[in-house]
């Protein structure tokens, strides 16, 4: 159990299993239209416990949940009501929290904390956004002191728009360049589903749709695995006259939940559940916010220094691709080709879609999944963007590397 407040101490933290439900177009045809976002989430997170039968459901200490639009099925207190209902125990409590794109990871680390100062054993984390019907932003009242007092420019709650200005700022970064990474992406990402590497982590959601009767979500709907460079070449630009952001180098409004199971490593091998990987450092990170994307440089730079680590211990980046050139300045930045075969090996959200607040857990998903693929990698980073001129990076550690040292009791 928790120590007791009169004896915290540092715990290492582990993450131990993931799971997803596909993700479905944000559209009025899309897979979730007639879908609660809640019940994605509920449907996330029995299926996990289904899939860890040793995780005692009344040693969960927590369980929180993010959503980006907190409002209607993706509000009231979103952690509790998703505990209730996938049929915890009423012991169990939950809260919500927002951080835009980077909830999930928000609520992972956030979980972190708790566990790693003994507070807490066991925390569900995830997160959920039906962008169909919570679109970003939707019925969001910005403050009038952001323009009139110039804290932000007009455009900078655009996230289109933050994504051009990378593009002004970095003009090497060309959207030939976007398009390409775009392109590898979608290649990459069907080559992962043909080798059966990302059903093993998708919930199968039963849907209804009122005119075509009931149906079965196995498979992310959004991917375009026949994409060429030619075929997006010409698209349209919408953020900008003649710009370089178009539907074909960014990712997908998306619906789609997350779920992971986050515990302190000495309870984990108490109760022997899987440990997917150690959470070495994690760091936060703000720019300005017509920049949103090149938020990850400074947060892995923060998470990087604090694991007294340098970017060449990396061994595998699962990057979210909320645009092309977001990730491009990221590499860039660390000297990375285009093409780095550790960077988002089974593709990334440009293929398989954003759902806002849940992808954060999806990085994490897969980039254990991938570790166990590569025992020769010790070090992985998960990163992202985040609305508002902010960045995430959290550091994991790969336990089938052969210096991984595993606690052996309550240390």
């Amino acid at each position: 159990m928790a120590n007791s407040a009169t004896s915290y101490q540092a715990r290492k933290v582990v993450f131990v299993d993931g799971v997803r439900t596909p993700f479905g177009k944000a559209k009025p045809d899309g897979y979730y239209a007639h879908t609660r976002a809640d019940d994605l989430a509920v449907k996330s997170l029995r299926e996990l416990l289904r899939r860890n039968p040793e995780l005692p459901p009344e040693r969960i200490d927590d369980v929180i949940f993010a959503a980006t639009t907190q409002q209607g099925d993706q509000g009231l207190t979103l952690g509790r009501t998703v505990a209730l209902l996938s049929g915890l125990p009423n012991t169990v409590p939950g809260f919500a929290l927002d951080r835009m794109c980077a909830g999930a990871m928000t609520a992972v680390t956030v979980a972190a904390g708790s566990i790693g100062i003994g507070a807490q054993d066991i925390v569900v984390t995830g997160g959920v956004e039906h962008m169909g019907n919570h679109p970003m932003g939707f019925d969001a009242s910005p403050n009038p002191r952001f323009l009139s007092e110039k804290i932000v420019a007009p455009d900078a709650l655009n996230m289109g728009v933050t994504a051009e200005n990378l593009h002004d700022k970095f003009p090497h970064l060309t959207k030939e360049r976007s398009d390409a990474y775009a392109v590898a992406s979608q290649q990459k990402y069907a080559a992962a589903v043909n080798a059966g590497k990302i059903s093993p982590d998708l919930v199968p959601v039963a849907l209804r749709n009122p005119e075509l009767g009931w149906g079965l979500a196995t498979t992310d709907e959004l991917a375009r695995p026949d994409t060429t460079v030619e075929g997006i070449a010409n698209l349209k630009t919408p953020f900008r006259v003649g710009g370089k952001v178009t539907a074909g180098n960014a990712s997908p409004l998306t619906d789609g939940a997350t779920v992971a199971v986050m515990a302190g490593e000495d309870t984990a091998r108490e109760l022997g559940l899987n440990v997917g990987m150690r959470l070495v450092s994690y760091a936060f990170a703000g720019v300005e916010p017509e920049i949103m994307g090149y938020g990850p440089v400074p947060s892995t730079e923060k998470a990087l220094e604090r694991a007294g680590l340098s970017i060449d211990d990396i061994g595998l980046f699962e990057l979210n691709e909320a645009f092309a050139v977001q990730v491009l300045s990221f590499l860039d930045h660390y000297g990375i080709a285009d093409d780095d075969p550790r960077v988002n090996e089974y593709g990334g959200a440009i293929a398989m879609g954003h759902p806002l607040a849940s992808s954060g857990v999806r990085l994490m998903i897969q980039l254990s999944r991938q570790f166990k693929e590569h025992p020769e990698v010790r070090y992985g980073v998960t990163a992202m963007c985040i609305g508002l001129g902010m960045g995430g990076t959290v550091i994991w550690e790969n336990p089938h590397h052969a210096d991984f040292a595993p606690v052996t009791g309550n240390e």
